[in-house]
């Protein structure tokens, strides 16, 4: 088996690569390459479940052999010309024209969500609004609607951050999320029923619409405004986490999976007007396909994205080809051994791991990083974030400000 690239077929547009792991290469294609070379996207429709986990098995560290490749089947199907042209057709808009774009500008200038963060305060974003309490209908997703409160209580209580020194961000309102979103989007929301389609919880399309966006939505607004004030951060400190976040799923002009905006998205345009910066990375190591951001950028060549599921390889060798001023990190843990949407076994010491890895890898480039936490179904996996918040600062990755002697 060999990874296998691409080139252009079928493609008028700029020159672009697709990468995969497959067969050798067939009379005409390229040369064998390493696939974390090149810019990976896929259509969301190519997107495939993993084979449900065997009970008894050994979790595996992250980077196993025996991982299962889910990944490369999907890679394997964007790699066909025919599947790129589906994807760019399908793809949420066009490129804005120039009175549009001259309108995100205007928008993203005139945010409030930038905020000036004193040094005494630590690049960790979180709020209490973050966490979901909506008449118990959170229980009916698997997703654990409390473990960013859980984070946070673990690195307070254990000594390693103080409450303090932690950052609140502002809501995203409308004219922010415009930024990316657009108003037939937006307006969706109003109906109950969309959001439950969103969010997966069938039951919320029986409640009042104005109590599922206070109970709902606004949380998510929330954090979509930490998801844009830590890639600010990350540029100022060199890293920054923000605690929530990560809607990989959302794209502009569609929700889904739990993910009702595209904080992912917004972030980066935000970043591009604001931090003045032209190249950034998506290392997506969340156990399934980030479907949104891949739509909202499959045309745009500023933006790579490196989008793992179920595969264990990471792009340490990218800047031979790519060399990126923002690297989002989004540290899916339904990776975890148990995670019952993941099932790909990983070690609590596996993802601790794989985290460790991003992080020295962008200190040694000099990226700043910023860190989302994203998916994970289980109580266990604010216990797992936290254990690596805090291997990030005993390895001096990051700065808490709060370190144990």
């Amino acid at each position: 088996m060999q990874n296998t690239c691409t080139r252009n077929q079928g493609w008028t547009g700029p020159p672009r690569k697709w990468c995969s792991t497959s067969a050798p290469n067939p009379p005409g294609t390229a040369t064998a390459v390493p696939l974390f070379l090149f810019r990976v996207t896929r259509a969301p429709e190519l997107r495939q479940d993993s084979p449900a986990g065997g009970a008894g098995r050994t979790p595996r560290p992250f980077g196993s052999s025996s991982t299962p490749h889910l990944a490369t089947r999907a890679l394997s199907y964007s790699a066909s010309p025919s599947c790129w042209r589906r994807m760019a057709s399908s793809s949420s808009s066009p490129a804005p024209a120039p009175a549009g774009e001259s309108l995100r500008q205007k928008r993203i200038l005139s945010s409030k969500l930038y905020l000036d963060v004193p040094s005494s305060k630590a690049p960790v974003v979180y709020s209490p609004a973050y966490d979901i309490s909506f008449l118990g209908f959170e229980k009916l997703h698997p997703f654990e609607s409390a473990k960013w409160g859980r984070i946070c209580r673990y690195l307070t209580r254990e000594g390693h951050l103080e409450k303090k020194k932690l950052v609140e961000p502002l809501e995203a309102c409308k004219e922010d999320l415009l930024v990316v979103h657009t108003e037939k989007y937006l307006n969706s929301l109003k109906s109950s029923y969309r959001v439950a389609s969103i969010v997966e919880v069938p039951p919320v399309s029986l409640v009042p619409n104005w109590i599922v966006h206070k109970k709902l939505l606004y949380p998510f607004r929330k954090q979509v405004g930490g998801s844009i004030l830590s890639a600010k951060l990350a540029l100022e400190r060199g890293w920054s986490i923000n605690v929530g976040g990560g809607f990989h799923h959302c794209s502009a002009e569609e929700g889904g999976g739990f993910c009702a905006y595209a904080d992912i998205s917004l972030c980066i345009q935000f970043a591009f007007v604001r931090l003045n910066i032209s190249s950034v990375l998506i290392i997506d190591l969340d156990a399934h396909q980030g479907n949104g951001h891949e739509k909202d950028f499959a045309n745009d060549g500023r933006v790579y994205i490196l989008d793992m599921y179920n595969a264990g390889i990471y792009p340490f060798v990218c800047k031979s080809r790519f060399q990126p001023q923002l690297i989002v990190y989004n540290a899916g843990t339904d990776i975890l051994d148990g995670d019952p949407l993941g099932k790909l076994e990983i070690s609590p010491e596996g993802v601790v791991t794989r985290d460790e890895k991003v992080f020295r890898f962008a200190k040694d480039q000099n990226i700043p990083v910023l860190m989302l936490t994203s998916g994970g179904y289980m109580k266990s996996s604010a216990r797992v974030i936290a254990d690596s918040i805090i291997n990030l600062s005993n390895k001096n990755l990051i700065e808490l400000g709060n370190q144990l002697g």
